[in-house]
């Protein structure tokens, strides 16, 4: 039982450290599709508040800069990330840093001039990495999480002796370990003062 629990222990601890790697094509892809869906409706909300009569094809002639930069700026994010993440096979905050800082300096190029795209890059690479170190939510960190989730493993990959789990819950009730028919026996008559002899039926096939 001991190598068992051993060997749910190392299972547990593999799991929690395994990296799997990220299909950054794909991902990128994925990505850029939302973030054109997301910049055309910005666009379409910007061209129906315009006071001007632009027409339909004003979401096209005006908005194409939005579309293009709320596809580019996540889209960017997603491959620098998602590279960094294979090429160091760590999912941490870098590589969120890294992308943040490539999604804000795409938001930035429109000036084009460097110290906004670098004013961008370094403040939108670090609200992400702040992010990511606070474990993608805004009110507890990343390590009580984590540690949640490895008593979580722990609990479903470790396998329990039988001999813990009837003391802890009992014989009987479908739980019947080695010996337990003996056991039972020796309650009874203990209990009642009389012995019960084991039944042993045979069935004989007639010729």
């Amino acid at each position: 039982m001991a190598s068992h629990e051993d060997h749910g222990h190392q299972a547990a601890a593999g799991l929690e450290t395994a990296y799997h790697a990220h299909d950054t094509l794909d991902e990128t892809a994925k990505t850029a599709v939302v973030g054109l869906g997301a910049g055309f409706f910005m666009a379409a909300v910007q061209n129906a508040l315009s006071k001007r009569n632009v027409g339909a094809f004003g979401i096209f002639s005006r908005g194409a800069p939005i579309i293009g930069l709320a596809a580019a700026s996540p889209a960017a994010y997603t491959f620098v990330s998602r590279t960094t993440m294979n090429l160091r096979e760590k999912d941490d905050t870098l590589a969120a840093a890294l992308g943040g800082f490539a999604a804000g300096a795409v938001l930035g190029l429109p000036s084009k001039r460097m110290p906004v795209v670098f004013a961008l890059g370094g403040f939108v690479g670090g609200v992400q990495g702040a992010f990511k170190l606070l474990g993608g939510r805004l009110d507890s960190f990343k390590e009580e999480d984590d540690e949640f989730a490895r008593k979580e493993t722990l609990r479903r990959t470790t396998r329990i002796p039988v001999e813990q789990t009837v003391a802890e819950i009992g014989e009987g009730r479908g739980i019947k370990p080695p010996g337990y028919e003996e056991r039972r026996r020796e309650r009874i008559q203990e209990k009642y003062g009389f012995e019960i002899d084991p039944v042993k039926a045979t069935v004989e096939g007639s010729q």
